[in-house]
C-alpha cells in the first residue's frame, strides 16, 4: 500500500504575524517612514502640554480656572496656526513650514518653562500654540501627497500609532520626573523637538505638487465624484481658503469633529484637575493618562485591520459614542483603577475616529489645497483646545464633575447622530489590507 503523501503544514502563528505586519506596513514610501520617525521622536519628548494643567495648579499654585484659561490661550494659538500653517504648506512648501514650526516650538517650550507671572505664562503659551500647531497641516499634507488613496487610512493609523507610542512613554516618564521638578520636562521637550527637526531636514523631501501636474498617479486616476466640488485632485486647480470654508459637507465634518474634540480635550486638562481633586498624585495621573497611549500602541493596528473597508458612517458613529460615553463614565470614578477603565473606553473611540476622519479629509481635498484643507480640519481640534479647557475648568469649579462629564456624554451622542446623517452615503475606499494582499508601492516619491 503506497504511503500517503505528506500533508502540507498549515500556517504557523509566527507566519501569520509576519503576514499581518507585512500587510500593515508594506508598500509605503521610504519618506513616509522618515516622517513617521520624526513624529515618534517628537512625541517621546512631548511632556509639556500633557502636564501643563498640573504644572500650573500643583507646581505653581494657580487655580483650575486660570489653568483652563492658559490652556485656552494655547488653544487659541493652535487655532490661528492651523489656518496659517495650512496656507503656508500650500504656498511656500510643506518642508519649510514644518521646519520653521519645529524650531519655533523648541524655543517657545524653553521660554514657557522659564516664564514668571500669570501674564508672561499666558503670552508664552499663546506663542507655543502658534508654533506647535503650524506643523500639523504640513505633516498631514505630506502623507496625503506620498501615499495612494487606498493606503491612506493605514498610513494615518501608523502615524497616529507613532504619536501614541511617544505619548504613552512620555506621559508615564513625565509623571515620575514631575515629582522632582518641572523645568526638566520643558528642556527635554524642546530637545526632542529639535531632534525631530533634524530628521525632517535630513530625510524628508518637499512634496508640494508642481503647478499644472497631478500630485500622483493614484490621485489623477481617482474617479470623479469622490471629492467635493472644490477641485479635481490635480495641481491644475486653484482653491483659496475662502472656497474651502464654503465647502458645506467638508465644513459639516469639521463641525462634528469639533464636538468630539471638545470631549477628547478634557483628557489633558479637566481630567487632570479632577483626579487631583480626588486626591490622586501626579504619578497616578501620568500612569492613568499614559494608558491612553499604551492602548493605542497595542490596539491601533489590529483595530485598523478589523475596520478596513467598513462603512465610514458606522465607524464614526461608534467612535463618537465611545468617546462621549467613555468620558461620561468619569462622573462615577473615585479611584485610579476606575479612571483607568474610563480611559480605556474613550481610547477605543479615539483609535477608530482619528485615522478615519484624516483619510476622509485627504479624499475631500484637491491636491493643490491639501494644506488648506488639513489646516481648516485642524481647527476642529485646535478650536476645541481653546474652548474646552476654559469651559471644562469653569464647569468643574462652579458645577462639579458631574456637569462636565454629563455634558461629554451628550456631545458624543449628538456628534454620532450628525456623523450618521452626513457620511452614510459615502462609500468606503477599497483597502489593500482588507483584501488580504500586501499593498503595492504608492506613486514614486518626489525628489528631495
Amino acid at each position: 500500500m503506497p504511503a500517503a503523501p505528506p500533508s502540507r503544514p498549515g500556517p504557523t502563528p509566527r507566519s501569520g504575524l509576519r503576514r499581518a505586519v507585512a500587510e500593515t506596513t508594506g508598500g509605503l514610501p521610504g519618506s513616509f517612514w522618515w516622517l513617521w520617525t520624526s513624529t515618534l521622536v517628537n512625541r517621546l519628548g512631548g511632556f509639556v502640554v500633557t502636564f501643563l494643567a498640573l504644572y500650573l495648579t500643583a507646581g505653581r499654585g494657580y487655580s483650575a480656572t486660570y489653568a483652563g484659561l492658559v490652556a485656552s490661550v494655547y488653544g487659541l494659538g493652535c487655532a490661528v496656526a492651523a489656518l496659517v500653517g495650512g496656507v503656508l504648506a500650500d504656498r511656500i512648501g510643506r518642508r519649510p513650514t514644518l521646519l520653521g514650526a519645529q524650531l519655533g516650538t523648541a524655543a517657545c517650550t524653553v521660554l514657557l518653562g522659564l516664564a514668571q507671572g500669570q501674564v508672561a505664562i499666558a503670552v508664552t503659551a499663546l506663542l507655543l500654540g502658534l508654533t506647535s500647531n503650524a506643523s500639523r497641516p504640513a505633516v498631514s499634507a505630506i502623507m496625503a501627497d506620498l501615499v495612494a488613496p487606498e493606503d491612506r487610512v493605514r498610513a494615518f493609523s501608523l502615524n497616529y500609532w507613532a504619536v501614541n507610542i511617544g505619548f504613552g512613554v512620555s506621559a508615564a516618564v513625565a509623571g515620575l520626573v514631575a515629582a522632582h521638578g518641572y523645568l526638566l520636562l520643558f528642556l527635554a521637550d524642546a530637545a526632542a523637538t529639535l531632534l525631530c527637526a533634524l530628521v525632517v531636514f535630513a530625510r524628508v523631501p518637499e512634496t508640494r505638487p508642481e503647478t499644472g501636474r497631478p500630485a500622483s498617479a493614484a490621485d489623477s486616476a481617482r474617479p470623479s465624484g469622490t471629492v467635493s466640488g472644490t477641485g479635481t485632485g490635480t495641481g491644475r486647480t486653484r482653491t483659496g481658503l475662502g472656497r474651502v470654508l464654503r465647502d458645506g459637507p467638508f465644513m459639516a465634518l469639521v463641525g462634528l469633529t469639533f464636538m468630539v474634540a471638545l470631549v477628547a480635550q478634557q483628557g489633558s486638562t479637566t481630567l487632570a484637575v479632577d483626579m487631583g481633586a480626588a486626591g490622586l498624585s501626579t504619578t497616578q495621573y501620568g500612569l492613568v493618562i499614559g494608558l491612553n497611549g499604551l492602548l493605542i500602541v497595542l490596539l491601533q493596528i489590529p483595530v485598523t485591520r478589523l475596520t478596513a473597508g467598513r462603512s465610514r458612517a458606522a465607524l464614526l458613529v461608534a467612535a463618537a459614542l465611545l468617546t462621549g460615553w467613555g468620558f461620561g463614565l468619569t462622573a462615577l470614578a473615585h479611584t485610579a483603577a476606575f479612571y483607568a477603565m474610563t480611559v480605556a473606553v474613550w481610547t477605543v473611540g479615539e483609535i477608530i475616529q482619528a485615522p478615519t476622519t484624516m483619510a476622509l479629509v485627504a479624499e475631500l481635498s484637491p491636491a493643490d489645497a491639501r494644506g488648506r484643507y488639513q489646516g481648516v480640519y485642524s481647527l476642529s481640534w485646535s478650536g476645541a483646545s481653546f474652548v474646552a479647557p476654559a469651559v471644562g475648568g469653569f464647569l468643574l469649579d462652579r458645577a462639579g464633575g458631574g456637569a462636565v462629564w454629563g455634558s461629554c456624554a451628550v456631545l458624543g451622542t449628538l456628534a454620532a447622530v450628525g456623523y450618521g446623517l452626513l457620511v452614510r452615503s459615502r462609500p468606503a475606499v477599497p483597502s489593500t489590507v482588507a483584501a488580504g494582499a500586501v499593498p503595492v508601492p504608492a506613486a514614486a516619491e518626489p525628489a528631495s
